[in-house]
C-alpha cells in the first residue's frame, strides 16, 4: 500500500475545499486530515460572514450543533462509566420521577437513540421556562417503540440533564472540567464571549443574523447550554479531539471504553449506532463510500463533522457554516461524502 505525501494531501484538501466554496456548498470551511497524531493537511477558507466578514482561520469558532452530543454528554458519560458512577443499564427513573412509558429507558438506549423519543419538538411551546424542560420532555409522547434507532435531540437533552444530576453540576462546567480542559481544548466551550466566530443562519423569528449564539432553537431556549447542541469549537481544538479518538483514546479514554463506544449496537437497522457515535456500514452514509464499515464519527446540522477509521487512525475534520445565511442549502451533504472519498483514497493509494 502506498501512502500519499503530505504535500499531495495538502494540495488535494485545498482544491476540494475551494471547489466546495465555488459551488456554494458553504460560505466558509476549516478542514483537516490526519493519521493518528499527525496532521497531514489543514486548510481554512472563506469569510466568517458574507459578503465582507474577516477570513476564517484555524482558531475561528464554529457552531458544532449536534457534534455537541459527542463533545459533551457522550464524553462525560464515558468518563462516568470509567469512574464507576454510571452504567449503561441505569434508567431515566433512577434520576427523575418519570412516567411509566419512560421510567425504564436506559442510558444505553438514550446513547444509541433507541429509546423511542421523538426527534425534536419545540420546548418553547411546551415548557414554561428552561427549568421546566425535563418535565416537558417526560410528558411528551414517545414516537415509537424502543429498540429501533430514531435519532433524537430530545433524548440527548434529557440525557444531559441526567448527567447534571449525577454530578450536581451544570453541563457547561462538566464539559469544561471533564473534557475540554483535560484535552487541552482551550478554544472550545458553550457561550463563546468573543473572537473570530463563523455566522450561521438569519433567525427566522427575529430576522437577525445569528453569530456566537447557538443555532439550534431548543438549545437557545435553554440558554445556550444543552446536551443536543451549544458547543463552539475551532479547527485547532477539533484536531486535538479527533486525533485522541484516532489514537484509541490516547490516555483520555481507556481503549476498552472507546471500543465499547464504537461497537455497532443496532445491527440490521438502517442506521448503525454506537454509544453516541454514528457508525459506517450502511448506504447513504455521511462517511462516504470508502471509509471502512467500522469507521465512526458524527455530524452537526450547521455543517460540521468528524470521521475516524479506527483501524488505521486516519481521520477527517470538516467545519463549515453551511446554514449561513439559510438552512435551505443542503449541498454539503453530497460534498462531505465526496470529500471523505477523495481524501481516504488519495492517502491509501
Amino acid at each position: 500500500m502506498c501512502y500519499n505525501s503530505a504535500m499531495n494531501m495538502q494540495t488535494l484538501l485545498e482544491n476540494l475545499i475551494n471547489k466546495g466554496l465555488a459551488e456554494g456548498a458553504f460560505p466558509s470551511a476549516a478542514a483537516a486530515a490526519g493519521i493518528k497524531g499527525d496532521v497531514l493537511a489543514a486548510y481554512c477558507a472563506g469569510p466568517t460572514r458574507i459578503p465582507d466578514g474577516a477570513p476564517v482561520n484555524a482558531h475561528t469558532l464554529y457552531d458544532m450543533a449536534s457534534l455537541t452530543k459527542i463533545l459533551a454528554p457522550t464524553m462525560i458519560a464515558l468518563r462516568a462509566i470509567e469512574e464507576g458512577r454510571l452504567t449503561l443499564d441505569d434508567t431515566v427513573g433512577r434520576f427523575f420521577d418519570a412516567p411509566a412509558d419512560k421510567r425504564d429507558i436506559s442510558v444505553r438506549q438514550l446513547m444509541t437513540h433507541t429509546g423511542g423519543f421523538t426527534p425534536a419538538f419545540s420546548l418553547r411551546a411546551e415548557a414554561a421556562d428552561p427549568s421546566d424542560a425535563v418535565r416537558a420532555i417526560l410528558a411528551h409522547p414517545l414516537e415509537g417503540a424502543s429498540g429501533v434507532p430514531r435519532y433524537s435531540c430530545m433524548g440527548y437533552i434529557l440525557f444531559a440533564k441526567m448527567l447534571e444530576k449525577l454530578y450536581a453540576q451544570p453541563l457547561d462546567a462538566l464539559a469544561a472540567s471533564m473534557v475540554f480542559s483535560p484535552l487541552g481544548m482551550t478554544e472550545t466551550g458553550y457561550l463563546p464571549a468573543s473572537g473570530s466566530i463563523a455566522a450561521t443562519e438569519i433567525d427566522r423569528r427575529t430576522g437577525k443574523l445569528i453569530c456566537g449564539v447557538v443555532h439550534d432553537e431548543n438549545a437557545r431556549f435553554l440558554g445556550g447550554v444543552s446536551g443536543n447542541a451549544g458547543v463552539f469549537s475551532s479547527l485547532t481544538d477539533m484536531i486535538r479531539f479527533t486525533s485522541m479518538l484516532a489514537k484509541n483514546g490516547d490516555g483520555y479514554l481507556s481503549p476498552a471504553t472507546l471500543a465499547m463506544a464504537i461497537r455497532n449496537r443496532t445491527p440490521g437497522c438502517e442506521s448503525h449506532r454506537g454509544l453516541g457515535f454514528h457508525l459506517g456500514g450502511v448506504e447513504q452514509n455521511y462517511l462516504g463510500d470508502i471509509f471502512p464499515p467500522e469507521s465512526f464519527g458524527h455530524t452537526g446540522f450547521t455543517g460540521t463533522s468528524i470521521a475516524v477509521d479506527p483501524h488505521t487512525g486516519f481521520y477527517v475534520v470538516l467545519l463549515t457554516n453551511r446554514v449561513h445565511p439559510t438552512r435551505e442549502n443542503n449541498a454539503v451533504l453530497r460534498f462531505r461524502r465526496a470529500f471523505h472519498n477523495a481524501l481516504y483514497a488519495a492517502y491509501f493509494r
